[in-house]
């Protein structure tokens, strides 16, 4: 008798787990009280993310992204981080017709170099940090008018809510990711970041 195993396993394609380098060539954090961050030198993490900044928390409210939830509803945090790459913003700025997109105008925590397509990894991704810290992907950070709008008032567009509509088309698999603390610590800009992809596959029924 065929193992019906084997015969399912026959049917999906199975990409191996990989590691690849990286680093860190920006930091930034948000005040508690505003979406933009600022540069820094290092971030300070603990399990509930970056001390101090606007995302950080064990649990978050639900907003638009989780339309299965009331608006509102305490649900865990795994946006603690945002994670963006200088070549796919500079992709988005150009579909805009712009001449720069700056981390600190889309909420940035991070800027990392290093790993073609930064977007595209995928959940369950972990990147160790030379100093220690692990931060584990969420999920893609999908673009949304809020960002769409920091950036056309910040680039100075004359029509700042068309920036606002035109962010989310530009940017789609662009806008980098988000992560949570696995393991805390302290990150510093240009620390090296091992990448740890794990097996990939396609779910199909």
């Amino acid at each position: 008798m065929v193992d019906l195993l084997s015969a399912l396993e026959a049917d999906i394609e199975i990409l191996p787990a990989r590691k690849l380098a990286a680093r860190v060539t920006g930091a930034y954090t948000a005040p508690s009280d505003r979406f933009e961050t600022c540069a820094i030198d290092a971030l300070e993490l603990s399990f509930e993310g970056i001390a101090g900044d606007f995302h950080a928390g064990h649990t978050r409210r639900s907003g638009g992204r989780e339309p299965w939830y009331p608006r509102g509803t305490e649900m865990r945090n795994e946006r603690q981080l945002s994670i963006v790459a200088a070549d796919e913003l500079a992709i988005v700025a150009r579909r805009m017709e712009i001449a720069e997109i700056r981390p600190e105008w889309i909420g940035a925590n991070l800027v990392v170099e290093g790993v073609p397509r930064l977007s595209m990894l995928p959940a369950g991704t972990m990147m160790f940090f030379e100093n220690g810290v692990t931060l584990k992907i969420d999920a893609q950070n999908g673009p949304c008018r809020i960002a769409g709008r920091s950036i056309a008032e910040n680039a100075g567009m004359a029509d700042a809510e068309a920036g606002a509509l035109l962010f989310p088309k530009a940017a789609k698999r662009l806008r980098g990711l988000v992560a949570w603390v696995e393991k805390p610590g302290r990150i510093t800009t240009g620390e090296a970041i091992s990448v740890r992809v794990p097996e990939q596959w396609i779910y199909r029924t």
